[in-house]
C-alpha cells in the first residue's frame, strides 16, 4: 500500500511540474536570467508550494506518528556545514547551467525531452560518485 501511495504522490508532483511549466528547462533558465528575458512565474510556483507544504507540515506534525510508518523521519541536523554548502553550490550550478533539478529532470524523461537523456544519466553518476566519496571519507 505504501508503494502505491508514494507512486500517487510522485505522479501528482510530476503532473504539477508539467502543468506549471517547471519541467521545461527554458522556463527555469528564464527565471534565473534577471537581466535578460526574466520570467517570474517560477517564484509564484515556489511560493504556492511553500504555502501548501507549510500547511501540510502543521497538520501532519500534530499527529503522534505517520499513518503508514512507526515514526516521523525528520532531519536531525540543522547546522550549516561544509558538505551542505558544497552540495548546495553543485546543485545550483547544475540548475543554472541546465535548468533542471532532479524532480523536473525525471519528469521530463516521461515527456521524451532529449536534454534529459544526457542530464539524468550524468545526475545518477554524480549521485553514485558522491556516495563513493562519502563512504571513503567515512561520513
Amino acid at each position: 500500500m505504501s508503494i502505491l501511495l508514494n507512486l500517487a504522490a510522485g505522479l501528482i508532483f510530476g503532473l504539477g511540474l508539467v502543468i506549471s511549466g517547471m519541467a521545461n528547462p527554458a522556463k527555469v533558465l528564464n527565471f534565473l536570467d534577471v537581466t535578460g528575458s526574466w520570467d517570474p512565474s517560477l517564484a509564484f510556483v515556489m511560493l504556492g508550494a511553500i504555502a501548501v507544504t507549510a500547511m501540510g507540515f502543521r497538520l501532519v506534525l500534530r499527529r503522534p506518528k505517520p499513518l503508514l510508518e512507526q515514526s516521523f523521519q525528520l532531519p536531525g541536523q540543522s547546522s550549516i556545514d561544509g558538505p551542505l554548502v558544497i552540495g548546495s553550490a553543485i546543485f545550483g550550478l547544475g540548475w543554472g547551467l541546465f535548468g533542471f533539478c532532479p524532480g523536473p529532470a525525471i519528469t521530463s524523461l516521461g515527456l521524451a525531452a532529449t536534454s534529459t537523456l544526457v542530464f539524468v544519466p550524468m545526475m545518477l553518476i554524480g549521485i553514485a560518485a558522491a556516495a563513493v566519496i562519502r563512504k571513503r571519507l567515512g561520513s
